[in-house]
């Protein structure tokens, strides 16, 4: 199995980074603005990237202000089954967020194309926590 694993460092209080991470608002700003999100255990967060078919993300951990887990539950096939979280620690002001894409079946250039975009993913969300602009999937040049 692969896995997708990146860090960041956000000069922000920790309930900053955990509410953009859960809200429709905040997700909106840093991954997509066509989206479902309510943050609730067991949720499925629905997120729209100018597709057929969309992206459902069922919610299996909250832990406020620490860590979010999301499966794949409907998507391209390859991330189906597919697990990703947020781990999130607070240190002097600034928050450091692990993303870990993980249960991946085989290292594909699709992998690829996707490890690159959860760096573009965490660079979207230090903009928004930090300077208050995002940069969601609307607004990337790709």
């Amino acid at each position: 199995m692969e896995k997708i694993e990146h860090i960041n460092y956000i000069k922000v209080p920790i309930a900053k980074v955990y509410e953009t991470l859960t809200t429709q608002e905040g997700l909106a700003a840093v991954w997509t603005e066509e989206l479902i999100v309510k943050p609730e255990l067991g949720f499925v967060n629905e997120f729209g990237f100018g597709d057929d078919y969309g992206t459902k993300m069922k919610i299996t951990e909250l832990s406020e202000n620490k860590a979010i887990k999301w499966e794949c539950i409907a998507s391209d096939p390859e991330w189906v089954g597919t697990g990703v979280s947020f781990e999130l620690t607070e240190k002097d002001g600034v928050t450091s967020v692990v993303l870990k894409h993980f249960d991946w079946r085989e290292l594909t250039e699709f992998y690829q194309w996707c490890n690159y975009n959860w760096a573009m993913f965490l660079l979207s969300l230090k903009s928004y926590c930090e300077d208050g602009q995002g940069t969601p999937y609307q607004k990337r040049k790709f």
